[in-house]
């Protein structure tokens, strides 16, 4: 056989993005080393870091160029991209086992890179770690739901939370036990690799897939693939700022898929407008309600087999030309403002080496409507004589021998599938109709419940004060004063989602609800004292009822919450068109100076 040609082609070779990609990957050992230096001073005293000689290579070479672009401009890295650049967490590990033997806390620097790992140091609020898992869809198995709640006895404080991204995370972790429960979460075939930071975070989809009547696709496969294209790809991590993708098949249960970074939302295209009928995705761009910005609409259309190619395009467009000085401005939507959407989905279709598809709006089908009580008690699945059970979760928190219950109670009753959502709670399907009874007395039997009132469905709130050093309220604990006091106090006919966020980055999403209650320092005197409190938003939604809410109250104590609630709430009850009229067209009904007025006297005329 002869020898292969050593001579260069007579023609030139085109390389596709993905070639370049595997190339300088295989230069990835030079860019190691590249990559671990320390950051040089400037010379001009700035404090601009001096760019590299050398062109980057291997797969952390985008992000260094695009640092290295800044750098140039004359612009100051902020300090997790100089972290980043100096000491990449994936190159870090030894470091941290070493503080875990010690039982050491990490500095500021390290405090970012163990995100990369999935572990958050709490202090001051708490001197210790939160672990946050990785799980695609929100969906996993019995015993690895079960093991979760081992690893929180035996590492953590005890409990678990379920998070808005349909996750779960562990708090109270010591130092020395930081590696033993990262490890520990790999042994049960679940991970937290690049659950925190600068990182995409966990992938949400329909938490009813494949087992929804209405739904138009099962977004399981498509969440899995994205969320192992992640993991096995490090030039995908240490991007300007997080990033969040969810995938929603027009279930029953909303995804909130229109406040991601990226929105996948099934639609049924027609035939006759220049696109292949049947089922698409259509793609939503720049979703951070916490930045009041619903995702856009971009009129394209996705096959459903392309979400991964689209979803690493942009991704890449981001990870070339997010901002890398300015944190405040450096997620996607901040790209998107400054270029337009057209000139986004330009450097998409360059990144994917092909034009995208668009559809107009007139080509789609009017999806199904979501029902917002269907995460709560037990529903007909698609498949005949079974059902899902949807288990309340005081604001989701759920101790280790709950989680040993309910895994086994999915084992005994059901399918073995434990289903998280993105409000808090979960779902145990595969429930056979003459079992649903039994599996609620199980429930039951564990202090939990699969009923709820209209205000305790869509009860929202984020760690609060209790665990995290950005908030400002202690918002769990509120949240459980807010619906014990109404509960007693008036019965509503129809849901009203309640949202409780402690800062502004809004991780219960405090604009989208019903009542959104933003956590505050409150003055209580002259002298600078301040009590924990709220600024109260009213008339937010999702979906077709998409909508930011709006500031009706500021600076509400804490311990006036409750009864403030009541009276909305109570108002709402007195004077809203008819019975068919929801709290959030009640609101938008009104002006603001209309509503602070009725909401200040309740139900009294």
């Amino acid at each position: 056989m002869p020898e292969p040609s050593m001579e260069a082609p007579t023609t030139p070779t085109e390389f596709d993005p993905e070639q370049k990609r595997y190339l300088e990957g295989f230069m990835s050992g030079l860019q190691i080393a590249r990559a671990a230096r320390a950051v040089p001073a400037s010379a001009n005293g700035t404090g601009a870091v001096a760019a590299p000689a050398a062109e980057p290579m291997g797969p952390d070479a985008d992000h260094l160029r695009a640092q290295d672009r800044f750098v140039k401009e004359g612009k100051k890295l902020s300090d997790p991209e100089k972290f980043k650049r100096e000491l990449h967490p994936f190159d870090g590990y030894e470091r941290l086992k070493a503080q875990a033997a010690n039982n050491e806390p990490p500095k500021a620097d390290d405090n970012f890179r163990w995100r990369f790992y999935g572990l958050f140091y709490c202090a001051p609020n708490q001197a210790a770690y939160m672990c946050r898992l990785r799980i695609p869809n929100g969906i996993l198995k019995h015993w690895q739901f079960a093991g979760v709640g081992d690893l929180a006895e035996r590492y953590a404080g005890g409990y678990a939370h379920v998070t808005t991204r349909a996750n779960l995370q562990m708090r109270e972790v010591e130092p020395k036990n930081a590696v033993a429960i990262i490890e520990a979460v790999q042994d049960l075939g679940l991970c937290s690799r690049g659950s925190g930071a600068d990182n995409i975070r966990n992938v949400t989809g329909t938490p009813t897939a494949g087992i929804d009547p209405q739904e138009l696709i099962d977004t399981r496969a498509y969440a899995r693939e994205w969320h192992f294209h992640i993991l096995n790809d490090r030039s995908l991590y240490g991007i300007p700022r997080k990033f969040n993708v969810g995938f929603d098949g027009a279930g029953v249960i909303p995804v909130l898929e229109d406040t991601n970074d990226i929105g996948f939302q099934a639609v049924e295209v027609k035939d006759g407008f220049g696109v292949e009928p049947g089922i698409w995705f259509r793609l939503l761009l720049g979703g951070i309600t916490g930045h009041q910005t619903f995702a856009h609409g971009t009129g394209v259309v996705v096959k459903p087999a392309e979400a991964t190619k689209v979803a690493d395009a942009v991704v890449r467009v981001f990870i070339d030309h997010g901002d890398r000085t300015n944190r405040a401005k450096a997620r996607l939507k901040y790209v998107i403002d400054a270029w337009g959407i057209d000139k986004f989905l330009s450097a998409m279709e360059d990144k994917l080496g092909r034009k995208l598809v668009r559809a107009p709006a007139e080509a789609i089908v009017p999806r199904p409507a979501f029902d917002r009580g269907a995460h709560v008690g037990a529903h007909p699945q698609k498949q005949p004589d079974l059902n899902w059970v949807g288990v309340v979760l005081p604001v989701g928190r759920l101790t280790g021998e709950q989680m040993r219950g309910l895994a086994a109670i999915a084992r005994d009753f059901g399918d073995g599938d434990i289903r998280l959502t993105v409000w808090q709670n979960l779902l145990i399907s595969g429930i056979p109709t003459q079992r649903v009874e039994s599996i609620e007395a199980a429930i039951a039997a564990l202090g939990l419940s699969t009923k709820a009132t209209a205000i305790r469905a869509g009860l929202v709130a984020c760690t609060g004060n209790a665990g995290c050093r950005l908030a400002l309220s202690n918002t769990k604990r509120h949240a459980e004063d807010i619906a014990h006091w109404c509960e007693t106090r008036l019965q509503l006919d129809s849901a009203v989602n309640i949202h409780l966020t402690g800062c502004p980055n809004s991780c219960a999403q405090h604009y989208v609800g019903d009542i959104g209650l933003l956590g505050a320092r409150v003055p209580i005197s002259e002298d600078g004292d301040t009590v924990e409190g709220y600024h109260i938003h009213v008339g937010g939604g999702f979906g077709p009822d998409q909508a930011l809410g709006r500031e009706v109250c500021r600076d509400v104590k804490a311990e006036d919450a409750p009864a403030t609630v009541e009276r909305m709430l109570k108002a709402y009850l007195a004077h809203r068109a008819s019975e068919r009229e929801t709290f959030a067209a009640f609101t938008r009904r009104h002006e603001l100076d209309a509503l602070k007025a009725m909401f200040e006297r309740g139900a009294v005329e």
